[in-house]
């Protein structure tokens, strides 16, 4: 049975009781994904929901011509692909594994069989849609109305708000990224994020140290998307 902790720091689940964790861990599989490794893909069918305990997973779209949007970066405790459970339609976005990961996958019908016996999971399911919903309305907002340089910067502070850690120095660290994710996760190619990346450094910005981008001026980045 996995340990009831992996659940207890997802939002979803942390307000189960004891008893109430124990009962959905029995319905749990342990998968491991390694890095690349596809966890589904858009038009899969519908059919578990996982929550991730370690390593990271991207959920993506892409075009017919091979070019890849990543909708959202998800880390341990998150979980994904809950509009197939919900709906039993087939998936509406790809999911690949970022870095080795290993998950818990609740298959549809009984985590559905769970969901009408906690219907304080479900309320919480729905908050978490909601949240997604409008991040998905934001890229498109972005997407319509901003210039690289301004979604890179919405999508710096959005990271270094949900990952990002207090550095030394005062500056927000965000979490590690390879140049492509990030390239990704703002909807250009790999070279025009190295561009802008230099432009911030340049003006003091951002920095990189070990890897890792530092948001020396966060403020300026707030003020390209104001």
């Amino acid at each position: 049975m996995p340990d009831l902790a992996v659940f207890q720091q997802s939002p979803l689940f942390a307000h189960l009781s004891p008893g109430q964790l124990s009962r959905l861990a029995t319905l749990a599989q342990p998968r491991r994904y390694r890095k690349d490794q596809v966890v589904f893909n858009e038009g899969d069918p519908g059919t578990a929901l996982y929550v991730i305990v370690k390593g990271r997973v991207k959920i993506a779209r892409s075009s017919l011509d091979g070019k890849e949007r990543t909708l959202v970066l998800l880390g341990p405790g998150d979980f994904f692909g809950e509009l197939g459970v919900i709906d039993g339609g087939p998936r509406s976005a790809d999911a690949v594994a970022v870095e080795d990961a290993d998950a818990l996958v609740l298959p549809r019908e009984e985590f559905r069989a769970f969901l009408l016996e906690q219907p304080q999971v479900a309320m919480e399911l729905l908050v978490v849609l909601s949240r997604r919903i409008r991040r998905t309305s934001q890229i498109v907002h972005d997407a319509a109305f901003f210039d690289v340089r301004g979604r890179l910067a919405r999508v710096l502070l959005e990271l270094a708000k949900a990952e990002g850690k207090p550095d030394a120095g005062g500056a927000l660290v965000c979490p590690h990224l390879t140049q492509g994710e990030l390239a990704g996760m703002v909807g250009v190619t790999r070279e025009s994020i190295n561009k802008w990346l230099r432009t911030l450094e340049r003006h003091g910005t951002v920095a990189q140290r070990r890897g890792r981008l530092v948001l020396l001026e966060p403020e300026r980045l707030r003020d390209e998307i104001a």
